[in-house]
C-alpha cells in the first residue's frame, strides 16, 4: 500500500528525473517564474495598505493598523454603490451582447471556401486590436460627434436630431459595448479558430453521409467541439466581471456621464490618485480582486454541474 509519504517520495523523484531529462525546458522556466514572483506576488505585500490608515510619509509598516475600517466604509459609501452597479451593468452588456460574437464570427470563417477572401476578413477584423484606447476614442469621437461627426450627419441627413453620444447618460454604455465589440472582437476570433481547426474532419464527412445539413454539422458538431473553449473563456471572462474595461471607460468618460459610467477601476484611480486616499483606494482592489476570485470558484462549478467540465 503507498503511504503519504512514498507517494510524496516517488512524486519528488518522478520530478527530478523528469528535471534531469528536460532540463533546458525547466530552465527556460526560470525568467516566467522570476516575473511572477516579482511583479505579480512581491506586490501582493502592499495588501496590508487596505488594513492601516496609511500615510505616505510614514510608510507601510509605520503607519496604524485600523482593521476593517475602509472595508466598512466601502461597503456603506452610496458613492461606491452607484460605482458597483454600474461595473455589473456595463460587464452584464458586454458579456450578452460581446461574448457570443466572436463564436459566431469564428463559425462563420470556418464555412468560408475562399481562402483569399477568409484571410482578408480576418486581418481587417484583427487590426483594431492593435490600436491603443487613446486611438480608438479619438476615433469614435470624430465619428459621432455632434460638430461633423459622419454618424450625425447621417442622423441629420435623413430628418432627425443630432445625437450627443458621449454626453448621453442613456446612450454611453451603447457607446462602450459597441466600441469595445468593434476593437476587441476579431482579436477574441483566433482563439475559436484555433479550436475548429482541433475538429476531427471526419466528423463533417460522416454527418454529410448521414445526410445532415451545414446547419446540423453546426449544431451537432462545431458547437458540441468548441464547448470545452467557449467553457474556459466564459469562466474567465467572469474573474473580469468588476474590470468592466477601466482603460476604456477612463479615456472615454466625462463628468457629465459619471452616474452611469464610474466603475471600480475609475473610482480607484480618482479616490487613490486624486484624493490620495490611498488605503481606502486599495480596500477597492482588495475588494474587486476577492468577488472576482469567488466568481471564478462560481463559474467552475457551475460549468462542472451542468456540462461535466471546467478549468479544473
Amino acid at each position: 500500500m503507498l503511504t503519504p509519504n512514498n507517494a510524496k517520495k516517488s512524486y519528488v523523484q518522478r520530478l527530478w528525473i523528469d528535471i534531469r531529462k528536460d532540463w533546458d525546458l525547466y530552465l527556460a522556466l526560470i525568467p516566467g517564474i522570476a516575473f511572477l514572483l516579482i511583479f505579480k506576488y512581491t506586490p501582493m505585500y502592499g495588501i496590508i495598505i487596505a488594513f492601516k490608515d496609511f500615510n505616505i510619509f510614514e510608510g507601510m509598516a509605520a503607519s496604524p493598523w485600523v482593521g476593517w475600517k475602509h472595508f466598512e466604509k466601502l461597503l456603506s459609501s452610496d458613492s461606491f454603490l452607484q460605482v458597483f452597479q454600474n461595473t455589473l451593468a456595463i460587464s452584464i452588456y458586454k458579456i450578452v451582447f460581446l461574448f457570443p460574437l466572436p463564436i459566431v464570427i469564428a463559425i462563420l470563417l470556418n464555412e468560408l471556401k475562399n481562402m483569399a477572401f477568409k484571410r482578408s476578413v480576418q486581418t481587417v477584423i484583427y487590426l483594431p486590436h492593435f490600436l491603443s484606447w487613446v486611438i480608438v476614442s479619438g476615433l469614435f469621437i470624430d465619428l459621432l460627434s455632434t460638430n461633423g461627426g459622419i454618424v450625425n450627419k447621417m442622423i441629420v441627413a435623413m430628418g432627425g436630431e443630432p445625437v450627443r453620444f458621449f454626453l448621453d447618460s442613456h446612450i454611453f454604455r451603447s457607446v462602450l459595448v459597441s466600441s469595445a465589440g468593434w476593437k476587441e472582437t476579431g482579436w477574441n476570433t483566433i482563439i475559436y479558430l484555433a479550436a475548429l481547426a482541433g475538429i476531427d474532419p471526419g466528423l463533417y464527412e460522416s454527418a454529410k453521409i448521414d445526410g445532415a445539413n451545414r446547419w446540423k454539422q453546426i449544431l451537432h458538431i462545431t458547437l458540441p467541439g468548441l464547448l470545452p473553449i467557449i467553457l474556459l473563456m466564459f469562466i474567465l471572462r467572469l474573474g473580469y466581471v468588476l474590470e468592466a474595461g477601466t482603460e476604456q471607460v477612463l479615456v472615454m468618460y466625462n463628468p457629465s456621464v459619471y452616474n452611469v459610467a464610474d466603475v471600480i477601476g475609475t473610482y480607484v484611480y480618482r479616490v487613490g490618485l486624486g484624493e490620495q486616499d490611498y488605503s481606502f483606494s486599495t480596500a477597492v482592489g482588495v475588494f474587486e480582486s476577492v468577488v472576482a476570485f469567488i466568481l471564478i470558484l462560481t463559474g467552475n462549478q457551475m460549468a462542472r454541474k451542468f456540462f461535466g467540465r471546467g478549468i479544473w
